[in-house]
């Protein structure tokens, strides 16, 4: 069985610099970074080449990769898929397209959209009218996607957090209506296990065969790390190491907490002890 990799999502270790948090996840023992580009520049947009090229090398010094981008429309400010102002969606989708640009840059292969604050049902607007803008973006920006070798993945929120694409069968029929290798989904344990009507393992062996599935962040429902909850994640590690083994999942395991217990660098180290626990079980049983 090929080992499993395990990214930390770097909000995680805020408001440590950059170079500081690739010390702490390599110390810990994490394979690399999942970076949310407003903890890399208040304006991502000012983001230059050669600074996306800086990150990397940085990640690369300590023996990590960024693996990708999430938490994506944050910054600037402004942004919406949704809005009825072709403007605003023009500007948004070049901020996507920008991402994607910078993801390749810092060595990354995939990027995650949630930002759930805008994509939710704009006032005066319908539920049909939105998904078809929210459609509309995402097949622009699944072009850049293709074109840079990176894959754009819609992801499924909770109910909570937003109007629009709760469950995975949400998102995969835009993935289907786009029909471009650059766009996937994925699945946030957190979000799946809130929503969703199945166990996150049976969701996963229902549709990573499928090809939809490019990302899976572990999380607890209660928005703690792995293993901080209800929520058991051996099946759900086990589930992802098969599909893996047997070619059916190509991407890896991203760590996205949202409240840290105790603080963020305890939260980070108790995460992957927890989940590099259950990939030993699973060797020991081989």
């Amino acid at each position: 069985m090929s080992r499993l990799k395990f990214a930390l999502c770097n909000e995680v270790l805020q408001p440590m610099p950059f170079e500081a948090q690739c010390k702490t996840a390599a110390a810990l023992g994490y394979d690399g970074l999942e970076a949310a580009p407003f903890t890399l520049a208040a304006d991502p947009m000012a983001l230059g080449d050669a600074r996306a090229g800086e990150f990397r090398a940085i990640a690369q010094d300590h023996g990590l990769r960024i693996f990708g981008l999430h938490w994506l429309l944050v910054a600037p400010a402004g942004l919406s898929i949704v809005s009825p102002e072709q403007a605003v969606r023009d500007r948004t989708v070049g901020v996507m397209r920008r991402l994607v640009e910078l993801c390749a840059l810092m060595g990354g292969g995939y990027l995650v959209h949630g930002s759930p604050r805008q994509r939710s049902v704009p006032t005066g607007s319908t539920h049909e009218q939105a998904l078809a803008r929210a459609t509309e973006c995402f097949a622009q920006a699944a072009v850049t996607a293709r074109d840079f070798g990176v894959t754009y993945c819609i992801e499924p929120l909770s109910t909570r957090e937003t109007d629009l694409v709760n469950t995975v069968a949400e998102a995969a029929a835009i993935v289907d209506a786009v029909d471009s290798p650059g766009l996937k989904t994925m699945i946030d344990c957190s979000a799946a296990g809130q929503v969703e009507e199945e166990s996150i393992e049976l969701l996963m062996a229902r549709w990573m065969p499928s090809g939809h599935i490019a990302h899976v962040q572990v999380n607890d429902p209660n928005r703690r790390g792995p293993g901080q909850g209800d929520m058991r994640f051996a099946a759900i590690i086990e589930t992802v190491a098969q599909m893996q083994a047997r070619g059916r999942y190509e991407g890896i395991v991203a760590v996205e907490p949202f409240d840290y217990v105790p603080d963020g660098p305890g939260c980070a180290a108790h995460s992957i002890g927890y989940l590099k626990g259950l990939v030993e079980g699973l060797t020991a049983h081989d």
